[in-house]
Formats: C-alpha cells, sequence, structure tokens
C-alpha cells in the first residue's frame, strides 16, 4: 500500500495571476522594440504603461 502525499500550499504563492492577451505578430514586434528600447520586458512594458494610465485618471495604482 502507497500513501500519496499532495502539496497543499496553492502553486504560486507570492506571484500574480497569468494575464494573457493575443497580440497580432506585427505589432508584437512594434512593442517588443519600444519595450526593449526603454530596457524592459513586455510584460513590464505593460505594466508601467497601466500605471500611468491609471494615474491620468486619478487612480493610484496598487501593486
Amino acid at each position: 500500500m502507497s500513501i500519496i502525499s499532495r502539496d497543499k500550499k496553492p502553486k504560486g504563492v507570492g506571484k500574480s495571476p497569468h494575464f494573457k492577451m493575443r497580440i497580432a505578430p506585427a505589432l508584437r514586434e512594434q512593442l517588443d522594440v519600444e519595450a526593449a528600447e526603454q530596457g524592459m520586458s513586455l510584460a513590464n512594458w505593460f505594466k508601467n504603461l497601466a500605471r500611468e494610465e491609471l494615474k491620468k485618471k486619478g487612480i493610484e495604482p496598487k501593486g
């Protein structure tokens, strides 16, 4: 008889949930270039854009 023990901790503890979106390849290339020119990953570039837009609307970004 064998007993299987599973980790009870939720996966990804301390990490934000994944966010997926589809982007046309040509647009993706342009976005990758812009993000690289600013020295960041595309994901970080999007997060910065989102934070800036919230601030423009008078909303203080969380996280």
